[in-house]
């Protein structure tokens, strides 16, 4: 998959493209709907299936304080595309010069100039362009103008429901696990690199993998059974918590811990992603360590419990 970073980038060997323009915040079954459509129509066109999205998210720049929690970073949306059959990312970057570039001036330098279009994909409520002047009736006169076509997609509903990042990221905050999964059609996994910690974990009995999250806020917090991915050929079972660690003065990250039972080996640097299985409980403060440490045993109990081991590590017959 190819990533173009910025409008600075695109060259004329870039002309020509099927194209859609979101967020894709979770890469969910909404959009893998559209992404088949963007698909099966670049097929038929000759032509690459092309995504447009930006970083940061329009809600980030315009309002980072109150901005939603990303289900994905950067990083795992680009892989979730790649996975999804992509073949082309323009990425643009959100800053002042694009939140003020009027809708008529992005068709033209984007859509015309920049990728020269031959089809598009959009929602129905989609708004382009400075003060969201721009909606899907400006992108069809400019496709009769400028010979491409326009095709909004409807709704993909779950049951009866919408899917949508919202309705995800409501499911995690309220701990519905399954309800996030059937709605992304996968698991909610958060991935990252394992850095240095403090090493409190380990103090107290329970190491801990320390990965930051990149992100100031998450849709998820509290305790899990989660499952390691990453570190082999088969997912390790772990506890996790996930929050700015109430206990730990002075440091108010949001950070993932992860305790991987019965697993000794150095991972420092390692990629790994976390696939979070049970919500065990919300993140609390405690007087002490020691009143932590005796709650992670039980959490790691509870934990245990739901992937069948017993407190050696071996499945419960």
């Amino acid at each position: 998959m190819q990533v173009i970073r910025g409008l600075h980038n695109l060259r004329i060997r870039h002309r020509g493209c099927v194209a859609t323009i979101g967020n894709f915040d979770g890469v969910h079954l909404g959009h893998q709907s559209v992404f088949r459509h963007l698909k099966e129509k670049a097929a038929e066109f000759g032509l690459p299936a092309t995504v447009v999205t930006f970083e940061p998210q329009p809600q980030e720049f315009f309002a980072p304080a109150s901005a939603p929690a990303r289900l994905t970073r950067l990083r795992e949306k680009l892989q979730a595309l790649k996975d999804a059959g992509i073949e082309r990312v323009v990425l643009l970057e959100f800053n002042a010069r694009l939140a003020a570039l009027g809708a008529d001036a992005f068709i033209r330098e984007l859509l015309i100039e920049g990728l020269a279009v031959r089809y598009l994909f959009v929602g129905d409520d989609f708004r382009f362009g400075q003060g969201r002047g721009g909606d899907i009736g400006l992108l069809r006169q400019a496709g009769r103008e400028h010979g491409f076509g326009v095709e909004n997609m409807n709704t993909f509903a779950v049951g009866e429901a919408r899917v949508s990042s919202t309705r995800i990221r409501e499911a995690l905050a309220a701990g519905d696990l399954e309800q996030a999964a059937r709605n992304l059609g996968r698991p909610y996994r958060i991935c990252g690199r394992v850095a240095h910690g403090h090493a409190r974990g380990r103090s107290i009995g329970f190491p801990t993998a320390n990965i930051d999250l990149h992100r100031k806020v998450s849709p998820l917090r509290g305790v899990f059974a989660v499952r390691v991915l990453g570190l082999g050929g088969r997912s390790l079972p772990a506890v996790a918590n996930i929050g700015n660690r109430p206990t730990v003065r002075g440091d108010d990250r949001y950070l993932l811990e992860v305790h991987i039972f019965d697993f000794e080996r150095q991972i420092y640097g390692e990629h790994v992603q976390v696939e979070f299985c049970q919500r065990i409980r919300d993140e609390m403060r405690f007087d002490s360590f020691e009143a932590l440490r005796r709650q992670i045993e039980r959490d790691a109990g509870v934990a245990r419990a739901f992937f069948g081991l017993d407190a050696a590590g071996c499945r419960a017959s």
